[in-house]
């Protein structure tokens, strides 16, 4: 008999719910699966039991199917899943736990940031992160001194998504962190920021080791910051155009796109030469959103280009430069 047999006539969670019991593990790891299937906010319950359940594998399985429910209840479960010795388990509660949009599943996650395992640290302020709750600022803050990098990069995220100018420059000082992602996710962080400050601590990136921190520095310049700050964004990203790292380069001409920086144009006119064809499309395409007419001739050159989608970049730009 096919073990799912005993639930495929029964709808009702009570009904499905008697599988739990069940003296067979694959049995009862059906049975999560099955209360999954109802969608049924009343099946919360027996699977926040399951998460707790003898066998590895239908405590993996509830903490994966508490995936699609939402709630303080649920959060309640997915933090006790979190801390589970088997990490199987825990890492899919952690994946579970960002799932989570009900403000009131904050609860059970506030005080796991400060928990003994870097691991639930980490996992706990990447939930809080999406919840935006004002009250993960302090242990987001907090965070930001911890020993593993993981767990700041997180702590980082959760300040970003908060957006509280109070918490700017513990933001800024993370861009100087000894750890390179944690330095990208402060740099991330910023580019929303509408800050003088913001835009001076990414654009002091740019001069950053790593090249990784550098590309991301490159595209948050063209997002962060006012109008009055496009200026010395713009001439900074100039400068970036003869970073060694292609990588680099390719988002500082997106950017200078982005912020029409019209001073750009005999750099970005000289990146049409480039070897790389994603380069020379870049800078085709950054031209096109500056629409200066003194890139026309440039893009002119560019228009039967070997590569088609310069070509096809060459000739939109073209286009806004003629409207």
């Amino acid at each position: 008999m096919p073990i799912t047999d005993p639930f495929e006539d029964f709808g009702d969670v009570a009904e499905i719910a008697r599988g739990l019991d069940d003296a067979d593990p694959a049995v009862r790891r059906v049975a999560v699966l099955a209360l999954a299937e109802t969608a049924d906010p009343e099946a919360v319950p027996p699977l926040a039991r399951a998460a707790a359940d003898p066998d590895p594998d239908v405590r993996r399985q509830a903490a994966l199917s508490l995936g699609g429910f939402d709630g303080p209840e649920t959060a309640a479960a997915l933090a006790g899943a979190l801390t589970d010795p088997d990490r199987s388990v825990a890492t899919a509660a952690a994946e579970s736990l960002t799932e989570l949009k009900d403000a009131r599943a904050g609860d059970p996650l506030l005080p796991l940031a400060g928990h003994g395992d870097a691991f639930v640290r980490a996992a706990a302020l990447r939930a809080l992160r999406g919840l935006r709750l004002p009250a993960a600022l302090g242990p987001a803050v907090a965070a930001l001194g911890d020993p593993e990098p993981a767990v700041r990069a997180q702590g980082v995220g959760v300040i970003a998504y908060l957006k509280r100018e109070e918490a700017l420059p513990s933001l800024i000082a993370a861009t100087r962190d000894a750890d390179a992602e944690v330095r990208r996710a402060a740099i991330g962080g910023l580019a929303f920021a509408r800050h003088g400050s913001a835009v001076e601590a990414i654009a002091a990136a740019l001069h950053d080791a790593e090249w990784s921190v550098r590309e991301t520095a490159a595209e948050a310049l063209g997002r962060a910051g006012t109008a009055e700050g496009a200026e010395a964004s713009g001439e900074v990203l100039i400068a970036a155009l003869g970073d060694a790292t292609w990588q680099v380069r390719q988002k500082a001409l997106r950017s200078l796109g982005r912020l029409r920086f019209r001073r750009a144009v005999p750099t970005v006119l000289a990146a049409l030469s480039e070897e790389m064809a994603s380069l020379r499309k870049e800078a085709a395409a950054a031209l096109g959103e500056i629409a200066d007419p003194a890139a026309q001739a440039g893009l002119e050159g560019i228009a039967n280009d070997p590569d088609p989608d310069v070509r096809k970049t060459a000739r939109w730009a073209l286009a806004r430069l003629a409207a």
